[in-house]
């Protein structure tokens, strides 16, 4: 039986450390992902993901960016306005109805 693969898990500080390495020029990403033991592709997409999102970056398990939380209350929002108003449609067409 093959052992499981686990999937390595690295905290917030660990990859802005990583990155830090890369993007000061202090060392190469391929360097940097070999002593660190990961991949240089995972090195890369850390970086690409802390400048694109800069201090809101690797929010951590279960957490969304303020901006993904933001369109997550939206889209609830929308979907309870939605219900409501289908709710008041059917109101107002079974009332109609009864009143002759």
């Amino acid at each position: 039986m093959e052992a499981e693969k686990r999937r390595k898990k690295y905290d917030r500080q660990y990859k802005i450390g990583a990155v830090g390495l890369v993007v000061n020029g202090e060392r190469t990403a391929a360097d940097v992902s070999r002593d660190l033991g990961i991949n240089a592709n995972v090195l890369h997409r850390w970086k690409r993901q802390l400048t694109s999102a800069g201090t809101d970056v690797f929010p951590g398990k279960g957490r969304l960016s303020p901006q993904e939380e933001e369109l997550r209350r939206l889209r609830r929002e929308l979907e309870q306005a939605r219900e409501d108003r289908d709710i008041l449609k059917k109101a107002l067409a079974f009332f109609s109805k009864g009143g002759k």
